[in-house]
């Protein structure tokens, strides 16, 4: 079974894991805990903060251990995590709930990073686009599939059940990881954590192209959180359309993302890098007018087009901006790097809903959304005036930065 493979399975399972756990937390904690709107709000940060406080460390850890050790203990952390949590169901322990499923979050991160700076390893730099774009597409279709089939089942069975097929998924990323070949550790390096996480965010602010993908991804997960919060508002209150369509929409934007993932995974090494990504920040600016042309009480179909097209174009993009970090950042950094970036990313997700919540409670929904369409604005300026529009492939970019 080749590398790629493996870590396609893996990540099945760690990415089932994640996405039950993402639709499962807030509705165990209301249907098994009875908890309160505060109470789940506090419970989904939990999981927000895993990723947003654990990229730095697990960077850290990437890049100084070995990758197959690292991917191992990151797929054990997470069933530890979804064990306890189901533990915590059983034993009705809200506090061990919320602690376990921020352990778990933590072992996803771990994972996802340690896959970004394994792929270099052994993928030639024409076939990475490829190759990311085939452990994403697990990611996509949990996505997509989870929340259908856990609000289907959940309707009609208790939720004891929902972190036991967490752990399911666990065990199958698990089988997956323990076969995986050996690789070094990362060479030792001088220095306290910190002046070391400092490095990682020196190299990122000294390239001209990974600054243009974190501005890029910074302004487009502002404005996605920032959208979602207007949404239900926007569809009942404005639209005067059941609350259900935002459900619909985002299966859309799941199933988009599956398609995207997909089509990069067959043809990303003939598409021309800088177009990927020029569309996926440019085609979320129109995906968000869309919403502006439906009428009250008129159809949801521009909804779902423009969901389906905030999923497609961006899933792309992110292969494809993978891609690049790994080929422009050395070994040695590539996992503070990624980290540095995914902190950025879950950094600007609480700020945008806020600022959507803000907006919406100060004029309208309406205006949250226009605010939403400049934010992807913002993001394509991004890409459109770097670096990253001249990329005309991954092997002329691999060749550049050797040289």
């Amino acid at each position: 079974m080749s590398l790629v493979t493996r870590l396609q399975i893996a990540g099945c399972g760690m990415h089932l894991a994640d996405q039950i756990a993402l639709v499962g937390v807030p509705l165990t904690a209301a249907l098994a805990f009875d908890a309160s709107p505060e109470i789940i709000g506090i419970l989904v940060a939990c999981q927000s903060l895993a990723h947003l406080l654990g990229s730095i460390p697990a960077g850290l850890i990437v890049d100084r251990g070995a990758p197959h050790r690292v991917a191992r203990a990151a797929v054990l952390i997470s069933l530890f995590g979804f064990g306890g949590t189901a533990a915590s169901v059983v034993s009705g322990t809200l506090i061990g709930f919320g602690a376990c499923v921020t352990a778990a979050g933590f072992g996803i991160v771990l994972f996802v990073l340690t896959v970004l700076s394994m792929m270099p390893r052994s993928v030639p730099p024409t076939g990475l686009a490829q190759a990311n774009a085939r452990i994403e597409m697990p990611r996509a279709a949990a996505s997509f599939a989870v929340p259908l089939v856990l609000g289907a089942v959940i309707s009609v069975a208790t939720v004891d059940w929902v972190f036991p097929a967490a752990i399911a998924g666990g065990v199958v990323a698990l089988a997956a990881v323990a076969g995986l070949p050996r690789y070094e550790a990362g060479p030792p390096s001088a220095g306290s954590p910190l002046r070391k996480v400092v490095e990682g965010g020196a190299f990122v602010r000294s390239n001209d192209l990974l600054m243009a993908i974190a501005g890029c991804a910074l302004f487009w997960n502002f404005a996605f959180s920032a959208l979602l919060v207007t949404m239900v508002p926007l569809i009942t209150d404005v639209f005067r359309m059941e609350a259900g369509v935002f459900g619909i929409a985002m299966a859309a934007f799941g199933l988009a993302a599956f398609a995207g993932s997909s089509l990069a995974a067959r043809y990303a090494g003939r598409i021309r890098p800088s177009l990927i990504l020029l569309f996926g920040p440019g085609s979320s600016v129109p995906a968000v007018l869309l919403l502006l042309s439906v009428s009250p009480g008129g159809s949801p179909l521009p909804i779902y087009a423009g969901f389906f097209l905030l999923g497609f174009g961006p899933s792309m993009w992110m292969i494809a901006q993978n891609s690049v970090r790994q080929l422009v950042s050395p070994r040695a950094v590539l996992g503070r790097v990624n980290a540095v970036i995914q902190t950025t990313i879950y950094g600007a997700r609480p700020l945008g809903a806020l600022c959507g919540g803000f907006l919406i409670s100060a004029t309208s929904p309406e205006t949250a959304v226009a605010f939403v369409a400049l934010a992807y604005g913002l993001s394509f300026a991004g890409a459109a005036f770097s670096r990253l529009r001249s990329i005309r492939s991954y092997g002329d970019l691999a060749t550049a930065e050797a040289g």
